[in-house]
């Protein structure tokens, strides 16, 4: 039951990359008016600050590779405090929509009679402009594959395979732990010698970044201590400066 006769919503809000600056204005209204705010590990905490003192905060963050909270549960609570409070914000990092599990949470909350709302974010793969990596370049590459480095079972995308043998900027997604496997599919391939990057916090005051070969993405991590939540860029895009 709806309590004070409160409309159930669910606001699913991209919070970008990190900077807490790049916000889309929508997001930042939808901030300022939210009763509940669920948000991820990877949300920039500073974007908290924005709500009013009557919002009510939850964490609800997956540790990469380590402690998190189900989804069966994020669930729940988007249920709960929609028809307790109304106005409910799902908080999460980077592009809900992309990699993100944003879609999920809006078909359940339709299911369940609460009206939904999507506010894009930008995605960490476009941070690496940051960086002077250009996602498109007319002389580098005129498409872009984003693909994740672990799919629900754990393997490795066979999207992989696909994408290196196109001339498209490849972005992966939640690889670090996948180093190794993404470089024996590129030496296997012939193509060991393709210019790559490893990008971390990006957008962030203590973002770190390191290029190299794809072949070499092991010792590009150990080397620059560059670990998760990180991005790997694949393609000529990454020298296209040079």
């Amino acid at each position: 039951m709806i309590k004070n006769n409160t409309k159930p919503q669910l606001f699913v809000l991209g919070a970008g990359p990190g900077d807490p600056e790049l916000i889309t204005v929508k997001g930042f209204k939808a901030l300022q008016h939210a009763k509940v705010i669920l948000y991820d590990n990877l949300a920039n905490k500073e974007l908290l600050d924005i709500a009013g003192d009557d919002c009510e905060k939850v964490y609800v963050g997956k540790q990469p590779y380590g402690d998190y909270t189900p989804q069966e549960t994020i669930h729940e609570l988007i249920k709960q405090y929609a028809f307790e409070k109304g106005n409910v914000v799902r908080l999460k990092g980077g592009d809900p929509f992309i990699f993100g599990r944003g879609f999920e949470e809006i078909i359940y909350a339709r299911e369940h009679g609460i009206e939904t709302h999507y506010i894009p974010g930008v995605t960490s793969a476009q941070a690496c402009g940051l960086e002077d990596i250009p996602l498109t370049h007319r002389t580098a590459s005129e498409s872009v594959w984003m693909v994740t480095g672990t799919k629900k079972d754990g393997r490795l995308s066979a999207d992989l395979t696909c994408a290196m043998h196109s001339n498209a900027t490849v972005v992966i997604y939640m690889g670090m732990k996948k180093l190794a496997e993404i470089a024996k599919a590129y030496i296997d391939n012939g193509k060991g010698d393709t210019p790559a990057a490893i990008i971390q916090h990006a957008s962030l005051p203590n973002q770190k970044s390191a290029k190299g070969r794809v072949q070499d993405l092991v010792a590009i991590a150990e080397t620059n201590k560059l670990t998760y939540p990180a991005i790997i860029i694949i393609g000529d895009v990454v020298n296209v400066k040079n």
